[in-house]
């Protein structure tokens, strides 16, 4: 099967209507502790990640770097997996700068969101810039549900997890969370996440986000908030933490969550119970390619990001198979890795 329902009901048939891929995204310097993420090939690369995600989606190909952001032994990014659903969806591509250290080279939005702090040292981000990018957010979803029915929303942020993990923690849950990584270093984000919330002293969702979160969640709570419609939150660990942010901020905000089932499938996280909506997983197929840089994806590494299972559920729901699907992802792997590379 291509989706499954892994908590509340099956919302797939809202991607009907008149559909929206939104991009945010920005960067934390908790992404500098070392071990943490494995979101681009080396450290002085991975503040590239999130606009090179951004202009392979436009383009097809990456402008501020040569290639394709990838894990350090070469495991491509999950933004190839949305490119192709949206190559094959024609859904319209927005991309909103979220706190970037580079700007994407092509055309995009901003909120003016600050580069979030490490919070293993020190608060995120000061509190009234979070309260203008979250407000400036809440205006742009206001603006984009006049002309669409239904956002899709994704993130790249590297270290995303970490921070959406430590708000939370600090929203009283005990998060178990995914990382792109098989191996999750679960000793390294529990110490961070740890050391960050100790600080927290409020149960605001805006002053807990300034102590220990990061940009990207601010921009996608406050567009998913500002949205008088329905949002798919598409992601893992940082949309189940939009999710509770939403849900404390304004419980009537129709959101919901899509994400791949290796996130899903993951057993040292639990999405279903981190979330505070209905959750759906999707399921590229990414296992059964002919391509190892693919097929890693079904052994642990990456797993999600850049909106990939929201994406591909836009596919199927377009009628495509998930066999179909993988025959275009493998199409573009040969171009967008393989040929920029040989």
């Amino acid at each position: 099967m291509s989706y499954r329902v892994i908590k509340g009901t099956d919302f797939s048939d809202l991607l009907d209507g008149n559909v929206a891929f939104v991009l945010c995204i920005g960067n934390t310097m908790t992404a500098e502790i070392p071990g943490i993420t494995v979101a681009g090939e080396s450290p002085e690369l991975i503040k590239f990640t999130p606009p090179a995600d951004a202009e392979l989606l436009c383009y097809g190909y990456c402008k501020s770097i040569p290639f394709p952001p990838a894990t350090p032994d070469g495991k491509p990014t999950p933004a190839l997996i949305t490119y192709t659903a949206l190559r094959l969806t024609h859904v319209p591509l927005f991309v909103v700068d979220s706190g970037l250290i580079e700007k994407p080279k092509m055309p995009y939005w901003t909120v003016n969101a600050p580069v979030g702090r490490n919070i293993a040292e020190e608060s995120a981000m000061d509190l009234e810039d979070v309260k203008r990018t979250f407000n400036y957010g809440k205006i742009l979803g206001k603006e984009l549900s006049k002309e669409f029915d239904v956002l899709v929303i994704g993130e790249s942020i590297p270290a995303g997890t970490t921070t959406a993990g430590a708000v939370l923690k600090a929203m009283g849950l005990d998060p178990k969370v995914s990382s792109s990584m098989p191996e999750n270093p679960v000793d390294i984000k529990r110490r961070v996440m740890d050391m960050a919330v100790s600080r927290v002293e409020s149960d605001d969702p805006l002053e807990i986000m300034a102590e220990v979160g990061d940009p990207v969640l601010v921009t996608v709570s406050g567009i998913s908030t500002g949205f008088a419609k329905h949002v798919i939150l598409a992601g893992g660990t940082q949309m189940a933490a939009v999710s509770q942010i939403v849900n404390a901020l304004n419980p009537d905000a129709e959101v919901h969550i899509v994400t791949t089932k290796y996130v899903a499938e993951d057993k040292t996280s639990d999405i279903a119970e981190i979330s505070a909506t209905d959750v759906i997983a999707s399921d590229p197929g990414l296992e059964k390619s002919t391509k190892a840089g693919l097929r890693a994806y079904g052994q642990g590494f990456v797993k999600e990001g850049v909106g990939a299972g929201g994406a591909s559920l836009l596919v199927y729901r377009k009628g495509y198979t998930t066999e179909q699907f993988l025959r275009e992802v493998e199409r573009d792997y040969e171009v967008v890795v393989e040929q920029v590379r040989s």
